[in-house]
């Protein structure tokens, strides 16, 4: 059943975004996983459409969130307002109060406003006025940055990028797909067409279930492993922290669900790695200026590691 629910969630997504079907994969994934997803790309090539394209498919409630450096944080998390009539104050809830948020150019804001939003992703929970306030489930964020304008922008430090399960790409589209794009907007916006095809209720319910996906300890083993080799490595100053190594673990039993196996396999671990592993490590200045690709490193990383061939008893 949960198979018919992906792939429903997946053509719904394509009916808006085109020739991106591991992007759209990939954040489902993470979804699912309970994480987070960074975007970073220049503009212009979907971004913002395809978290839209997902909050619509899922019938979640969907916020944006343009962040600006005047931004505040009661601006993303809400305020608590003095109502004269019941002489009480009352809390009014800013745009992360949702299911599905786009921070959308996240590194434009200051480090205390990230900081507002970053918590919520942590904790699944914001303070305002020295109350905690739950946030609703699912809550999942896709954060947006331009890779290509640095001026006047405060990047996220490595704390923060460690909260983000992947960090993805969207990519030019092929010019067939372009025009593919062109010709589906020719009349009305693709997105304006789209019907949910999934409750929240059902999509709480598959994240449970995603829970139950068996790791055996041959992979965990190999997990750790290659979290400890990017510790290890010349080019790397710091490495995949155990943070990293959950995050992954988790990413493995979603993707595994969606190809609707109960357990996960060490080529789970081999496809998600560097969109898990490369937004966590440093480098080391000379690799920087040799321009050394993290995800090259974490594709040496892999090769170097054994990989386990066969199941332990469960």
């Amino acid at each position: 059943m949960h198979s018919r629910w992906i792939e429903e969630v997946l053509m719904n997504i394509e009916k808006v975004i085109v020739g991106k079907r591991e992007i759209a994969e990939l954040s489902i994934t993470a979804l699912l996983a309970g994480g987070h997803v960074l975007l970073e790309d220049v503009p212009g090539v979907g971004k913002t459409m395809l978290v839209r394209a997902l909050a619509t498919t899922i019938g979640a409630q969907f916020k944006r969130i343009q962040f600006t450096p005047d931004l505040l944080p009661s601006d993303v998390s809400g305020v608590s307002v003095y109502n004269p009539q019941t002489m009480q104050f009352e809390f009014r809830p800013g745009p992360l109060i949702g299911n599905i948020i786009l921070a959308d150019e996240i590194n434009r804001t200051s480090p205390k406003t990230q900081s507002a939003l970053l918590e919520g992703m942590e904790e699944s929970s914001i303070t305002v006025d020295g109350t905690t306030i739950q946030l609703p489930k699912p809550f999942f964020v896709m954060a947006t940055q331009n890779p290509i304008e640095y001026e006047g922008t405060y990047p996220l430090p490595e704390a923060q990028l460690d909260r983000f399960i992947f960090k993805l790409k969207m990519g030019y589209p092929t010019k067939l797909q372009e025009m593919d794009i062109l010709k589906r907007a020719e009349r009305q916006l693709p997105i304006e067409q789209i019907q949910s095809v999934l409750t929240i209720s059902e999509l709480v319910e598959l994240q449970r279930q995603v829970q139950e996906v068996i790791v055996d300890d041959t992979i965990v083993s190999y997990i750790v492993d290659c979290a400890e080799a990017t510790r290890q490595h010349e080019s790397i100053s710091l490495g995949v922290s155990p943070r990293g190594s959950l995050s992954l673990m988790k990413a493995c039993q979603a993707y595994a669900f969606i190809r609707g196996r109960s357990y996960v396999l060490p080529d789970d671990v081999q496809y998600l790695a560097p969109f898990a592993f490369s937004h966590r490590l440093i480098l080391h200045p000379q690799a920087k200026y040799e321009g050394i690709d993290p995800i090259e490193i974490i594709q040496q990383v892999l090769q170097q590691i054994e990989v386990p061939v066969h199941r332990s008893t469960i």
